[in-house]
C-alpha cells in the first residue's frame, strides 16, 4: 500500500515562509515581548505602583543610585562618633525666631563680661525656644525617613521620575498596555465590520453593494485624522472604550474594499456553485464557504490597523482626546512630555517615544512578511 501525502496548506507553507525571514522572525519576538509586557501588566504582576510616587519630582535617570552612594557611611564610623548636640536650623514658619536670636546674642554678651563661677545661673537666665526641642525631633525624624525611602528605593529608577514623582519605566509599561490594548481591540473591531459590510456588498451585489458603496464613500471622503476629531467631538465623555468606538467606526473602511473584492471574486467559483447546488443558505456560502479562503486577508488587515490605532491613540491622547485623567497610556506621556521638555527634562519624551517606535516598527515589519508569507502567488 502506497503511503498518501498530504500536501501542506496554506498556514503551513505562511509559517515555513516565516521562520526563513529573520527580520519576520526578530520583528515576531519583539511584538511577543511586548504582547507579553500587555498581559502582565493586565493582570497586575508588574507595573501596577506605576502611579505611586518612587522618588522627588523630576528625579533624572539613576538619580536614587546616586543619592544612595552619598548616604552610604560604615556604621562603625557613626558609632564611633560621640553623640553631639543637636543644632535646631532657623525654621522660617517659627515667629518668635528673630527675636529669641536678639534676646540670645544680647544675653551671650552679657555673659561675656561676667563671672562664671555659676553655670546653673547661667543656664537659668538664657532665654530658651519654647518650641526648639520639637523642631529638633520634627527635623530629625523627617531625615531619618528620608534615609530610609532613599536606601528602600535605591535603584528604583534607572530612567528618572516624572513631574509626581512616577517611575518612568512602569510608567511606560503601563502605557504601553492602555495603547496596545486600544489598538488591537479597535482593530478586530474594524475589521469585523469591514468582513460584514463587505462581505454583504460583495456577495449580494446589486442594489446591496450600491449602498454599502455610498456609505463607504462618505467616510473616505473626510479627511482620516478630521473625521477621528469630529467623531471624538459628538461623542465628547472620555475613555479607553470611547477611543475603541472611535477608530472601530472609522477605520473599517480599508478591510471593507478588499473584503468586498474578494467576495466578488470568490463567489463565482465553482465551490461556491456546487455549495448553492446542495441548498446552502447565503450565510453558511458567505462564512463557511467563502470567508476561510480568504481569512488570511482579514488576518492581514487586522495586523496593518492596529500599527495604524496605536498611533491614532497617540494622536488622540496627545490632542486631549483620548484617556482620561489617571488613565496612562503613550499618548498622555508626550502630552506631559511637552512642557517637561521646556524645562530639559527629556526621560520621558525619550521612553515613550522609544518604545512606541520599536512595537510600531516591529509590528510593520512583521505585517509587511506576513503579508508576503500569506500571497498564494508565492511558492
Amino acid at each position: 500500500m502506497m503511503n498518501q501525502v498530504n500536501s501542506p496548506g496554506l498556514w503551513a507553507l505562511a509559517w515555513r515562509r516565516l521562520k526563513a525571514d529573520s527580520v519576520a522572525m526578530i520583528s515576531l519576538g519583539v511584538v511577543s515581548l511586548f504582547m507579553l509586557l500587555l498581559m502582565l501588566s493586565y493582570s497586575g504582576l508588574i507595573a501596577a505602583d506605576w502611579d505611586t510616587e518612587a522618588g522627588v519630582s523630576y528625579a533624572p535617570p539613576g538619580f536614587l543610585h546616586t543619592a544612595n552612594q552619598q548616604l552610604t557611611q560604615p556604621p562603625g564610623e557613626q558609632l564611633s562618633k560621640p553623640e553631639a548636640t543637636p543644632v535646631v536650623a532657623d525654621n522660617p514658619l517659627d515667629p518668635l525666631r528673630d527675636v529669641i536670636r536678639e534676646l540670645n546674642q544680647a544675653q551671650s554678651n552679657k555673659d561675656a563680661a561676667a563671672t562664671t563661677s555659676q553655670p546653673e545661673n547661667k543656664d537659668s537666665s538664657e532665654v530658651v525656644d519654647p518650641i526648639a526641642q520639637e523642631l529638633a525631633e520634627i527635623q530629625a525624624e523627617l531625615a531619618k525617613k528620608q534615609q530610609v525611602q532613599h536606601l528602600e528605593r535605591a535603584d528604583s529608577l534607572p530612567f528618572g521620575a516624572d513631574k509626581w514623582g512616577h517611575d518612568i519605566i512602569k510608567k511606560t509599561i503601563k502605557g504601553a498596555e492602555t495603547s496596545i490594548l486600544v489598538g488591537i481591540v479597535a482593530a478586530l473591531l474594524a475589521t469585523l465590520l469591514g468582513t460584514l459590510f463587505g462581505a454583504t456588498a460583495g456577495y449580494f451585489g446589486g442594489r446591496v453593494d450600491d449602498f454599502f458603496n455610498w456609505f463607504y464613500s462618505i467616510f473616505t471622503s473626510i479627511p482620516y485624522l478630521l473625521l477621528i476629531l469630529s467623531v471624538a467631538a459628538v461623542l465628547q465623555q472620555k475613555g479607553v472604550g470611547t477611543i475603541i468606538l472611535i477608530l472601530a467606526l472609522t477605520g473599517w473602511t480599508g478591510p471593507f474594499r478588499l473584503i468586498r473584492a474578494e467576495y466578488m471574486k470568490h463567489k463565482a467559483r465553482e465551490y461556491v456553485w456546487a455549495a448553492d447546488a446542495i441548498g446552502a443558505s447565503h450565510l453558511r456560502k458567505m462564512f463557511i464557504h467563502i470567508f476561510p479562503n480568504i481569512s488570511h486577508v482579514a488576518l492581514v488587515q487586522v495586523s496593518i490597523l492596529v500599527v495604524g490605532f496605536i498611533k491614532s491613540e497617540v494622536i488622540l491622547s496627545f490632542l486631549g482626546f483620548g484617556v482620561p485623567v489617571g488613565t496612562v497610556s503613550w499618548g498622555s506621556m508626550l502630552n506631559e512630555a511637552q512642557n517637561e521638555l521646556i524645562l530639559g527634562k527629556w526621560w520621558q519624551l525619550t521612553a515613550a517615544t522609544v518604545a512606541m517606535a520599536l512595537l510600531v516598527t516591529a509590528f510593520s515589519l512583521f505585517t509587511d512578511a506576513l503579508r508576503d508569507a500569506l500571497d498564494p502567488k508565492l511558492k
